[in-house]
């Protein structure tokens, strides 16, 4: 077994590699009018495989253009071509040297100023979330969650997804038998965040922050680690080719 260092020190440079990544999508323009999202998602699967020798992804990879970005993860809407002015997220979860990282990022295409403002508020209510954990010792997921839902209220968005996070590491989620809700940052998961796995391991944990204008018919998703790494705000806010992007 690795020690809590060596796991930690694996965990980042996982994450490291995802924001790597990510910043070569925004590089090579791949999220451009015109494309498919099956067609976008297979380009960056092959750029995974290109840049980190990437072979497996933990989950499916998940590109949403349009009205599919309200949908939550579970859900598998019909392919739909990108447009001009279209809000595009992308949450992967690639496999480097069998350490999962789980990171997720939102382009806006175009300057209507409300997609922006969104764009805006995905990290800075990321980092909000990260603060509430860190200033709450004996947090659960059903605490974070419900923080994570009154965040969105308040900044005019309503919280689009069933969970805001769930662990990460060494595959933990091919080891759980059934979906056991403790697992998750959603209603229903009262044990503390902070406390050993069920191999004796201290829990890692992913946030997750999707929100939505089910009216206006957008949303937009920021994903990365909580209890590790840097805040959502150093990692968030660069300028890509024809888009701009939180933390491409």
């Amino acid at each position: 077994m690795e020690s809590e260092a060596d796991r930690v020190t694996r965990l980042l440079a996982a994450q490291e590699q995802a924001l790597a990544l990510f910043g070569e999508i925004g590089a090579r323009a791949l999220i451009a009018p015109g494309r498919s999202e099956r067609q976008v998602g297979n380009q960056i699967r092959d750029l995974a495989h290109e840049m980190f020798g990437v072979e497996r992804h933990w989950h499916k990879r998940v590109v949403r253009a349009g009205p599919n970005t309200l949908r939550p993860y579970a859900d598998n809407p019909p392919d739909r071509l990108i447009a001009a002015d279209d809000v595009v997220f992308v949450d992967l979860g690639p496999v480097f040297e069998g350490w999962e990282a789980d990171f997720g990022r939102t382009f806006v295409l175009g300057e209507d100023p409300a997609k922006h403002r969104l764009l805006a508020d995905l990290p800075r209510i990321f980092d909000a979330g990260r603060a509430h954990f860190d200033a709450h010792p004996d947090i659960t997921g059903a605490d974070l969650f419900a923080e994570a839902g009154r965040l969105a209220t308040a900044a005019g968005w309503t919280f689009g997804g069933p969970i805001a996070g769930h662990l990460v590491g060494e595959f933990p989620h091919a080891r759980i038998p059934g979906d056991k809700i403790e697992y998750y940052v959603a209603p229903g998961s009262d044990q503390p965040m902070r406390r050993l796995d069920h191999d004796g391991r201290r829990c890692h944990w992913i946030l997750e922050i999707h929100l939505v204008d089910p009216a206006r018919a957008f949303g937009g998703f920021f994903e990365q680690l909580l209890d590790l790494g840097p805040s959502a705000a150093t990692t968030a806010g660069t300028r890509s080719t024809g888009t701009r992007s939180a933390g491409a």
